[in-house]
């Protein structure tokens, strides 16, 4: 299948140089568990992204607070709170909405994470950069 066809209606003004980029297999996630890190490229350094998965779908975001410039998770792949409705910011306790990204309480009330695009296909995982977040340069 072609790379436009796994992208589908996402409008982006990001010039895709290549094809998504594989982040895991779909059995790594289960709803409100571990989330998986990746590297990624943002703000002209190396920075990671996250996916987790909430109400059956897969969603990913560049790991970085809308508070303070910090990593969610203080152990690698804890995103979720203890119930696995919300993903937190250890730092900080900002807590977001997992789908849309929104802070909905915490220091960051009203701000968002960045949302990555996330492809869902033949039991595996990818992304694909945007205009801010790009394939890792290492």
């Amino acid at each position: 299948m072609g790379q436009n066809a796994l992208l589908g209606s996402t409008k982006r003004s990001y010039s895709v140089m290549s094809d998504p980029i594989y982040i895991c297999e779909s059995s790594a996630l289960t709803d409100g568990g571990l989330g998986v890190r990746f590297p990624v490229t943002a703000d002209g350094g190396d920075r990671t992204g996250f996916v987790v998965r909430y109400g059956d779908t897969a969603h990913a975001y560049l790991n970085r607070c809308a508070h303070l410039p910090m990593e969610l998770d203080w152990n690698p792949g804890e995103f979720f709170e203890e119930g696995g409705l919300y993903l937190l910011c250890a730092t900080h306790g900002a807590m977001y909405e997992p789908d849309t990204g929104r802070c909905t309480g915490g220091p960051c009330r009203g701000g968002k994470l960045h949302k990555l695009n996330v492809i869902e296909q033949d039991n595996k995982i990818f992304w694909a950069p945007d205009n801010d977040v790009r394939p890792a340069l290492a």
